[in-house]
């Protein structure tokens, strides 16, 4: 059972953590510890959400807790600002510009832009990792789309 589950949902749970730390490397790193504590954990699962849910939950979870361990090394500030080579991610971003974009927004819209574009979740999937209803979810991403919009216009 843990094989499938990790089978299916592997690939977003690397990228919910790639859209966190800007990093392969370490999303990888962080993706095994997740599905680690998953498999320890399986007893609690009870059902209430769906386990992309449950385990993005243990991911967010995963990612904090690194981040308090290496909070010497890597400022909050400094784990957003490189942004991560995204060659291999479903989404086509050939400007960096939107990433950073992205990235200056504050909390919750940049957390609802990345859940969104870059690791693909469902409005009602973000409106659970969150705590908020799908219709807010939505609201928030076409707020931050616009905001998007109109400083690449402003530029121009």
């Amino acid at each position: 059972m843990i094989e499938e589950i990790y089978e299916m949902y592997s690939r977003k749970v690397f990228l919910f953590l790639l859209s966190r730390t800007n990093n392969e490397h370490l999303a990888e790193e962080l993706t095994q510890e997740t599905f680690f504590q998953a498999v320890q954990g399986i007893d609690r699962f009870k059902g209430n959400s769906s386990i992309l849910t449950w385990l993005c939950g243990i991911a967010k979870n995963v990612w904090l807790k690194y981040l308090k361990n290496h909070q010497e090394i890597l400022s909050m500030e400094d784990a957003g600002l490189e942004i991560a080579d995204t060659h291999d991610i479903s989404i086509q971003w050939e400007q960096k510009e939107i990433l950073q974009l992205i990235h200056a927004m504050h909390e919750p819209v940049r957390e609802v832009m990345y859940l969104r574009l870059i690791s693909n979740l469902s409005f009602a999937e973000i409106g659970e990792i969150i705590g908020k209803t799908e219709t807010w979810t939505r609201v928030t991403f076409f707020r931050g789309k616009q905001k998007i919009v109109k400083e690449i216009l402003k530029d121009e």
